[in-house]
């Protein structure tokens, strides 16, 4: 058990994958965290942001997709990185985490969940997206959109104002037509959520949209 919580190995169909699970006493609801698509689960952001979601009463387990655990840059096909959601959602379930169990993920790692559930290969009690990747950097033309308006279920979308994944006009007009989501804008953040200007570690910027988080799991439920 390191400070940050137990290090654990979960069987999934793509191989063993690495999370880290922590539940701090009196926990009233799991997140279950992934990565995106350029940092596996130990960076800092990802860190701070379940460190600081302890900090408020909520267990986490975040966790590497197969193709961190192999060494690999380039992303999982979806189908692969599904299965890895499903397994870990699996194994947070026989862990006895507190329920509700959300699923939450940076960028690629949201992208991920949400697919996940549209093909009902997962059924979290919501979804929290950090920083959604809607389109290609520069080409705002090709939107990855179409499977989120068959969710029903809760989802918050934290997003900067100035991440180029994401333009903000067409953000808005998504999440207009989803009547069960929330969009918070972080104003003047990019796709790491880095603010121009103003001074902070990963760690602190992942800290710093814990509790956005906490708070929308606990008002839906």
């Amino acid at each position: 058990m390191s400070e940050h919580g137990e290090r654990i190995t979960i069987p999934t169909p793509a191989g063993d994958v690495s999370g880290v699970f922590r539940e701090p006493d009196g926990a009233d609801a799991t997140v279950a965290v992934a990565h995106g698509a350029g940092a596996g689960m130990d960076h800092p952001f990802m860190v701070g942001y379940c460190d600081a979601l302890n900090g408020l009463g909520i267990a986490t387990l975040r966790f590497n997709f197969a193709y961190v655990e192999e060494g690999k840059r380039l992303p999982d096909r979806p189908p692969r990185a599904i299965s890895v959601w499903a397994a870990v959602l699996e194994e947070t379930q026989r862990r006895g985490a507190p329920a509700p169990l959300w699923a939450a993920g940076k960028s690629f790692g949201g992208r991920m969940a949400s697919m996940a559930v549209a093909d009902g290969s997962i059924a979290p009690a919501g979804l929290v997206f950090l920083g959604y990747p809607l389109h290609p950097a520069g080409n705002p033309t090709k939107l990855r959109d179409e499977h989120l308006y068959g969710l029903t279920l809760p989802m918050l979308f934290l997003q900067g104002t100035r991440d180029t994944l994401a333009t903000r006009e067409l953000l808005d007009g998504v999440v207009a037509k989803l009547p069960t989501a929330t969009l918070a804008w972080q104003e003047d953040a990019d796709h790491s959520f880095a603010v121009k200007g103003v001074k902070r570690t990963p760690y602190a910027i992942g800290a710093s949209l814990a509790a956005a988080t906490a708070e929308f799991v606990r008002a839906v439920h």
